[in-house]
C-alpha cells in the first residue's frame, strides 16, 4: 500500500507509492543530444562570452584567454540584472518591483565532453571554490536577499548547452521555498535546542536503510519523503551554517561525496539528466527595523546540497494538490545506489 509521507524540512507530504516492486531500468530515459557548431564555454572562445569575473588559470595566462580550469562569466542573455533600483510598488492589490539582482554562470571545466561525474575529486573541489568565490563576493550588495547556486546536467534538466557549468543568482527577495525551510529550522531549534538537520542526520545514520554514502565527514541519503525517483541530499556532518565559511578540506570531503553518488547516479541510470541546487545561509545583512533577521542562523541553519534527478514529470494531480509522487520508495532508491560501483563503466 501507498504512504504518505511528512518532510520536516520541507513542510510537504509526499506520496510513496510502494505497491509494487520497480526496477532502476524503469526509469531509463533515451537522452536528447544537444549539438553545438561553437561552443561559447570552450576555451578559445572566451570573446563570445561577457568578461570573466572570477577564474582558476594556470599561472601567466592572461585573464579572458585560454589556460582555466574554471571560469566564471555574467550570463549573457541574465534574466536580472544588477544595475538599477528595485523600486518596489503597489499595483493595486498586486506588487512589482523591477528585476534586480546577478546571474552568473560557472563553466566547470574546459573540455567540452567531459560531465561532472567524469571529473576528479581535485576538479570538483575547484568548482566549489569558485562557488565559494562567489557568494563571498556577491553578498557584499546589500541589496540581495538571497544566492542561489543550482546545475542543470541534460537538456531534459534545464540544461541549454552540453558543456558543463552551473549557476548562481543573487535575488532582492528571499525565496518562499527557502524562508520556509529557514523558518522549519530556526523553529525546531527554539523548541529543541538543537540542529534539526543534525538529528536528522543523526536518525537517518541510526536507520541506514536510506543512507548512500557515508565516510564520517558526508553522508548522502535518500531522502524520508523524497518527491522524485532517486532524489538525494548531501550533508556535511559537522554542523554549518554556511557554505561560503567552508575551508578548502571540507570542499574537497564535500567534493569526494559529490563524485561519488554522481557517479553511482550515472552507472546506475545510465546517466540521467538532473539538477543539482545548493542550500545556504542567505546573507545576514541588516535590516531597518528588524534588528535580529536571521542571527540565530549560525545556531539552527545547516547548509546542504539537494540532487534530484529528472526521471517523471509533475502533471495535474501534484499541480493541483502539492503532493508529489514518487514511484520509487527511497529506501529502495538507495539499496540500489549502493549496489552500484561508482567506478563501473555504463
Amino acid at each position: 500500500m501507498s504512504e504518505f509521507r511528512w518532510d520536516p524540512l520541507k513542510a510537504t507530504w509526499v506520496i510513496t507509492a510502494n505497491h509494487r516492486a520497480r526496477e532502476p531500468r524503469d526509469f531509463f530515459l533515451d537522452r536528447q543530444k544537444i549539438q553545438t557548431s561553437a561552443c561559447p564555454f570552450c576555451p578559445g572562445h572566451e570573446g563570445k562570452t561577457p568578461a570573466e569575473v572570477f577564474a582558476l588559470r594556470q599561472p601567466g595566462n592572461p585573464a579572458n584567454g585560454p589556460g582555466w580550469q574554471v571560469r566564471v562569466v555574467p550570463n549573457k542573455f541574465p534574466l536580472l540584472r544588477i544595475e538599477g533600483e528595485l523600486n518596489r510598488r503597489a499595483d493595486g492589490h498586486y506588487e512589482v518591483m523591477q528585476g534586480i539582482g546577478a546571474h552568473e554562470v560557472v563553466i566547470e571545466t574546459p573540455d567540452h565532453e567531459r560531465a561532472m561525474a567524469d571529473f576528479s575529486v581535485t576538479e570538483i573541489t575547484q568548482v566549489l571554490q569558485a562557488y565559494r568565490a562567489r557568494l563571498l563576493d556577491l553578498r557584499r550588495d546589500t541589496r540581495f536577499r538571497y544566492l542561489q547556486i543550482f546545475k542543470n546536467h541534460g537538456f531534459e534538466a534545464g540544461a541549454p548547452l552540453p558543456h558543463a557549468h552551473s549557476q548562481i543568482m543573487a535575488v532582492p527577495i528571499t525565496p518562499p521555498t527557502t524562508k520556509v525551510e529557514l523558518n522549519l529550522c530556526r523553529d525546531y531549534f527554539r523548541a529543541n535546542d538543537c540542529c534539526l538537520i543534525c538529528d536528522l542526520n543523526a536518525q537517518e545514520l541510526n536507520d541506514g536503510r536510506r543512507v548512500v554514502y557515508d565516510d564520517g565527514r558526508f553522508l548522502v541519503v535518500a531522502p524520508y519523503a523524497s518527491c522524485f525517483p532517486f532524489e538525494l541530499r548531501l550533508f556535511p556532518q559537522r554542523h554549518g551554517h554556511d557554505f561560503a565559511l567552508q575551508d578548502d578540506a571540507e570542499l574537497e570531503a564535500c567534493a569526494t561525496a559529490l563524485r561519488n553518488v554522481l557517479r553511482r547516479l550515472r552507472n546506475l541510470l545510465r546517466d540521467p539528466p538532473f539538477n543539482f541546487i545548493l542550500h545556504t545561509a542567505p546573507p545576514m545583512q541588516p535590516r531597518p527595523g528588524h534588528p535580529d533577521y536571521w542571527t540565530s542562523l549560525p545556531f539552527d541553519y545547516h547548509w546542504h546540497i539537494e540532487l534530484v534527478p529528472r526521471l517523471s514529470r509533475i502533471a495535474g494531480f501534484e499541480w493541483g494538490s502539492g503532493f508529489f509522487i514518487n514511484l520509487m520508495p527511497p529506501e529502495d532508491a538507495a539499496r540500489f545506489l549502493r549496489g552500484t560501483d561508482p567506478d563501473g563503466s555504463l
